[in-house]
């Protein structure tokens, strides 16, 4: 254990792992983050999804606590900060990372109205009613690093709308936040991976198109310049830990693409 993150309490959001074959963002973020010495508080909506990660952690010695919560209701983002304050006063990273599609989303002409209301609320509303139940203990002791899941689908698509909105707010929401939290030492950064190995994103997409897994992953696979292979959720975890860490002191406001190369193809 290097100790990247000796001493810290992290707040891991979506840190329960959807069933499959792979792991996902929050939960390699949660394992990464108590392997490098944090403290953490593993959140899902999911509560035995959360303990099992819990329970990973434990095996390799870590600590980390589990807490059941919706970050779509306020109570329960309430919650979520109130279980760190009382833990621990005050806690020194948040990571958000809970996104959802699907669902009658899709381009402009065929999308659904409660996709967007249903994927916007999660997306969107539920990461900045979390930001905003943490951020006044941030606030209260002048320090604080916020880490957000975005996607490389806010900058580019154009078949799943509600899913590029509401990751393309997210990005607008991650600046503003680091402007107006830098006068208190809290910094706020989004990371915006491509295509992942995940369970959702590849099992998940193979079950909603009624496809072969295998036959998606290949076809994912080979639209990643870098390697012709996806990345994993090991790859989201340790940008997310580069900037929760102090080595990232200086970097807020950032967008850090973890694609393999895809946001910078053009045509």
């Amino acid at each position: 254990m290097s100790g990247r993150l000796a001493s810290k309490r992290a707040i891991v959001v979506g840190a329960g792992q959807t069933p499959g074959q792979t792991m996902g963002n929050g939960k390699a973020t949660a394992i990464l983050f108590a392997r490098e010495g944090a403290e953490v508080l593993c959140v899902d909506r999911n509560g035995e999804r959360a303990g099992e990660t819990v329970a990973a952690i434990g095996e390799e010695g870590g600590t980390a606590h589990a807490l059941a919560a919706n970050i779509a209701k306020a109570d329960d983002c309430a919650a979520i900060a109130e279980a760190a304050a009382d833990r621990w006063g005050a806690a020194d990273i948040l990571i958000n990372n809970v996104g959802i599609g699907g669902g009658g989303d899709g381009p402009a002409h065929t999308r659904t109205e409660d996709a967007y209301d249903r994927i916007m609320a999660v997306n969107l509303k539920g990461m900045w009613l979390t930001i905003r139940a943490v951020l006044p203990q941030m606030r209260e002791a002048r320090a604080g690093a916020i880490v957000n899941v975005s996607s490389l689908a806010s900058l580019a698509g154009g078949f799943q709308l509600g899913y590029e909105m509401s990751k393309a707010a997210v990005n607008r929401l991650t600046t503003s936040v680091a402007q107006a939290n830098a006068g208190r030492n809290i910094r706020c950064n989004a990371i915006l991976p491509g295509f992942l190995d995940t369970p959702m994103a590849v099992e998940g997409i193979a079950a909603a198109r009624g496809a072969p897994v295998e036959e998606g992953r290949a076809e994912r696979d080979k639209r990643v310049p870098l390697g012709g292979k996806m990345g994993t959720a090991w790859d989201a975890a340790y940008a997310a830990l580069y900037l929760a860490s102090d080595e990232a002191a200086f970097v807020t406001g950032a967008l850090l693409p973890v694609d393999g190369g895809m946001g910078g193809r053009i045509g």
